[in-house]
């Protein structure tokens, strides 16, 4: 090399070393991040990480009422460079999970006309979800490029001091606090106590999670808090409400029956002595979360995200599976209505899956979507992702494509009216005479509405004729039904809407395509590398599209119960879980309408009847294109 150049410092290193916190004046000596094409490279070794743990102070948080601030244990991987120099941003990861949980009796659901629960227990075993310390990709990818990995244990879980609340304020002080640490606005101490301070990080987080892992950085980004530039939210929550609740009546997430706010924060509670210092928070959840009226409340309130909202200063990457029925689509979509109208920077990914991580179905291009959106956000790099659309959907497993919103432009309401005979119509039929059926608790949802149009004691069914082009929809389906209950103890009403026609369809599972892909450096246990995998598909004669679920004496508002005359007729208006579903020409779209739905509500005694008023009842969708009739 020429000495001349050998001693120059180019435009392009100096950036890189601004960015980075580095001074240039020697930028062959000092370590630095290296950017090619547009993307920043794996230059720093995984294998010499530095790794350290760091006990961050909570302040003005004491959830287990000892007399002082709680802490969080944050678990920190880092390029050894960090110690010579070089300050990096931060990859993180908060999670009640690092420890496994505790095994949890849940509520019953099946209860006596006044909603008082009768002994039937189900469980929230240790098997709902653990992680362990750096056993993600995060580490294998991200370190290498000049990221540092932290996974904060949330308040009352593994290390942490303080007690879980589920979604409550105090668990998002903590990684919260966390983020103060990297700026240098709250204090750390080692294991044994000394003070510690991230004198390697530039300040700028990312926080990313599936689940309860991605709900964090949703609650964690609506204080404002300085330093959080992005967030990843992953089958995320936005509302605990909308988890164990749906417009006034109690709710299951899906395959958890029984399952409740105070259920999980005990499944949660793996901090020492944990039972013993928490037992009068746990005892107050059970309490306030009101499993009778299922009425929103303060409770309910205090982990309501969307309050917040407009405090939201960091860029949201959001990812959601549309068969995800353990957290419902409506956790997603009201999160990103949300945002938008605020102008939010944000990108939205919404996948054939269920509750699932989309390393684990589209692995190389989440990889390149995720690494530009990081290099973008917490390096400053025009990686280019933001001139990309905004939105990646996948209509049909394997099917997707890149729209410039969602939900797609052009989605207009349609209204499709009930009608005598099992009619589902583009005209209202308000002569067609009321039909009724009697509510019952040991069929499911599937079993009820595989044999229409075909009559049944227990359920109404509409459909259209066979659709003569396809129908896409995206975005949220309403119902409005004028209907009469009577004899009976159920509250709730449930429709389902429904696709009729034999097809193939994502089945639930994830299957391995047998190709090995490394995506990253390995260590000893940890190749850096994974199978690929794909989703699985069976043929079936129909699909549930999506279902909605209302409490009618929360037809006025889910804040408040009201009485209902038996016999009386009444109009009630609800949503379904948002989708982006098409449905094929051929197929014929139907609702069902029943009332207890055994695996999502509670279960009273049978025999409620329910009379519907069809020709003053239709279902609305969001109709991108298509003929419905």
């Amino acid at each position: 090399m020429h000495p001349r150049k050998a001693l120059a410092v180019p435009l392009a290193a100096i950036i890189i070393a601004a960015l980075s916190g580095t001074a240039p004046a020697h930028a062959h000596a000092d370590p630095a991040i290296k950017v090619e094409n547009n993307a920043t490279q794996p230059v720093f070794s995984r294998a010499d990480a530095v790794r350290q743990t760091v006990f961050v102070e909570v302040a003005g948080t004491d959830s287990d009422n000892d007399g002082q601030a709680d802490r969080v244990a944050v678990d920190i991987l880092r390029p050894k460079e960090t110690d010579q120099g070089l300050k990096v941003p931060v990859i993180m990861e908060a999670s009640p999970y690092y420890r496994p949980g505790n095994d949890v009796a849940n509520h019953p659901v099946d209860v006596d006309e006044n909603g008082v629960p009768l002994p039937t227990m189900f469980a929230l075993s240790n098997d709902k979800l653990a992680s362990e310390p750096f056993d993600s990709y995060y580490d294998n990818y991200f370190l290498p490029r000049g990221y540092a990995i932290a996974l904060v244990e949330n308040l009352g879980s593994g290390r942490a001091t303080g007690c879980p609340t589920t979604g409550d304020r105090n668990e998002t002080a903590g990684p919260k606090a966390a983020i103060d640490w990297l700026n240098g606005r709250a204090r750390g101490f080692d294991t044994q106590g000394n003070p510690v301070e991230a004198t390697w990080s530039t300040g700028k987080v990312g926080m990313i999670g599936v689940s309860y892992n991605g709900t964090l950085p949703n609650a964690v980004a609506s204080t404002g808090v300085e330093g959080l530039e992005t967030i990843v939210p992953i089958a995320a929550i936005s509302s605990w409400y909308d988890y164990y609740r749906a417009n006034g009546g109690v709710l299951a997430p899906g395959g958890f029956q029984g399952e409740d706010a105070d259920v999980l924060a005990k499944y949660v509670l793996t901090r020492d002595r944990g039972a013993e210092v928490c037992g009068s928070v746990m005892d107050g959840l059970t309490r306030d979360q009101d499993r009778i009226s299922g009425d929103y409340s303060p409770f309910w309130d205090a982990r309501n995200y969307l309050n917040d909202v407009g405090k939201v200063k960091a860029s949201v990457f959001l990812v959601h599976g549309l068969n995800d029925w353990n957290v419902k689509t409506k956790q997603a979509a009201q999160w990103w209505y949300a945002l938008s109208k605020r102008h939010v920077p944000r990108k939205i990914w919404l996948h054939q899956g269920s509750h699932m991580n989309p390393f684990s179905l589209r692995t190389v291009e989440w990889l390149r979507q995720l690494h530009g959106w990081f290099d973008h956000w917490l390096y400053g790099i025009d990686s280019g992702i933001m001139r990309e659309p905004q939105a990646d959907v996948e209509i049909g497993v394997g099917q997707w494509a890149q729209h410039a919103s969602w939900p797609l432009p052009g989605a207009a309401p349609v209204p499709l009216w009930l009608g005598s005979g099992s009619r589902l119509s583009l005209l209202p039929r308000p002569l067609s005479p009321r039909e009724s059926f009697v509510d019952q608790k040991t069929r499911t949802a599937e079993q009820l509405a595989e044999s229409a149009p075909a009559a049944d004691p227990n359920r109404l069914a509409y459909l259209t004729d066979p659709l003569p082009a396809d129908v896409r929809i995206s975005g949220t389906p309403t119902i409005s039904l004028r209907a009469s209950l009577k004899d009976g103890a159920s509250p709730y009403l449930t429709a389902l809407l429904v696709d009729y026609g034999t097809d193939t369809r994502f089945d639930g599972r994830l299957l391995s395509t047998g190709q090995n892909y490394c995506y990253g450096q390995g260590i000893p246990g940890d190749t850096g590398c994974t199978t690929l995998r794909q989703l699985g598909t069976s043929t079936t004669d129909f699909k549930i599209v999506t279902r909605g679920w209302l409490d009618v004496r929360n037809r006025h508002r889910d804040d408040r119960t009201e009485r209902l005359r038996p016999g009386k007729e009444y109009t009630f208006s609800w949503d379904f879980q948002p989708q982006d579903y098409l449905f094929k020409k051929g197929h014929r779209l139907g609702v069902v309408i029943i009332s207890t739905d055994f695996d999502y509500t509670l279960r009273y005694p049978p025999g409620t009847e329910i009379t519907v008023n069809p020709g003053r009842s239709a279902l609305k969708l969001p109709v991108v294109f298509g003929r419905l009739l």
